[in-house]
């Protein structure tokens, strides 16, 4: 059975996490991991510098979010060594635009003999904005206070990288649809 790494990112409120679990769902026990399971590390992070907790600030973009994801890619990159699916939940938004990065990722990944399976899940902004109005999260409060500051900032389109699959999220029937696509062509 071969090695694989799935990257599962999009836009905050896309329904990445939706998409990351009706995959893990369908492999036979894979290590799945969510981005924002280190938020407890981070808002520590945040205390210890006496910063007031915004994951929009320019603190957070200095000092917090890129070590965010080189921490829950070196556990990913543990699990690989002893499981052959594992699943990253993180939005990805700068890295699925930088082919230097995810070059860089498929080389660490050559010693495993793993592959990388990159998945951008694309909603439209209005549904984003519906879904974290629902979700009624702290870590929303800023983007829901200053959206159209907040999208204006966001790059909500499908970024042009190679190799990259994208799963439309409107609607279940649409997912399944792409997710049996993917299974077909790529999950072994």
């Amino acid at each position: 059975m071969k090695k694989q790494l799935f990257l599962v990112g999009s836009p905050p409120a896309s329904g990445k996490t939706y998409v990351a679990k009706k995959i893990a769902k369908r492999l036979d026990n894979p290590v799945y991991l969510d981005k924002d399971v280190i938020i407890p590390l981070s808002k520590a992070a945040y205390l210890a510098a006496d910063e007031p907790y915004s994951r929009d600030s320019v603190f957070f973009n200095q000092y917090i979010r890129d070590v965010e994801y080189i921490a829950i890619l070196d556990v990913a990159f543990e699990a690989l060594a002893f499981n052959d699916h594992v699943i990253l939940n993180a939005p990805f938004t700068k890295e699925f635009r930088n082919a230097s990065y995810i070059e860089a990722l498929k080389q660490r990944l050559a010693p495993y003999e793993a592959e990388l399976v990159m998945i951008w899940v694309h909603c439209d902004l209005e549904l984003i904005h519906e879904r974290m109005k629902d979700r009624n999260s702290e870590r929303d409060k800023w983007k829901l206070e200053n959206w159209e500051a907040y999208i204006k900032t966001k790059d909500n389109s499908i970024p042009e990288l190679e190799g990259l699959i994208t799963v439309e999220n409107k609607d279940e029937d649409t997912v399944d649809s792409a997710l049996d696509e993917l299974f077909k062509k790529t999950i072994q």
